[in-house]
């Protein structure tokens, strides 16, 4: 397995940016080598019909969009801002509110799809909040104070069921899997 591959995937599924002293140790190199396939990536990518580019700052890196496309990105993010929630919108929330901190792959595992987009819309809405967690390579998501104020409800342990459904044995199934 290829380390430029390797941190390519961090980066796609990674929410935030990076320290890529975080990286090398994902992979299990030293961050000498972790600049260099990160330059390849560079070069892969940072180019001008390509719109994925790789973004440093600092010791920070992250895959995002290229600069060049702010403003069609723009308008998209507006429109769907002022959208109604969609199904596997409402979904993914209540996937979180039940089971956060919860990572972007536990969110995947247990509803079986990808949620990249769905997650950026939802904390762009506001909705929900992404943290570093010590123990987890990848940030955690949990429900904004805001979505608690969308409930009428002032932790999440108000929710309906919430000890049973947080708990819930098919969601620790799809965990193990």
């Amino acid at each position: 397995m290829s380390i430029i591959s390797q941190i390519e995937s961090i980066l796609f599924v990674a929410s935030q940016p990076l320290k890529i002293k975080r990286v090398a140790k994902a992979v299990g190199k030293n961050e000498g080598e972790v600049e260099e396939a990160i330059e390849t990536l560079r070069m892969k990518y940072n180019r001008d019909d390509s719109g994925i580019h790789i973004l440093i700052s600092g010791d920070m890196i992250r895959m995002g969009a290229n600069p060049e496309h702010s403003e069609v990105i723009k308008g998209f993010v507006k429109q769907e801002v002022t959208d109604e929630l969609t199904k596997a919108q409402l979904e993914t929330l209540t996937v979180i509110a039940y089971q956060a901190p919860v990572t972007r792959p536990e969110l995947e595992q247990i509803r079986g799809v990808n949620c990249a987009v769905i997650l950026r819309n939802l904390m762009v809405r506001g909705l929900i909040t992404d943290r570093e967690d010590k123990n987890k390579l990848l940030p955690v998501y949990e429900v904004s104070v805001k979505a608690l104020a969308h409930l009428g409800i002032k932790s999440i342990n108000e929710l309906p069921n919430y000890e049973t459904l947080s708990q819930h044995e098919n969601v620790q199934l799809a965990l193990e899997e």
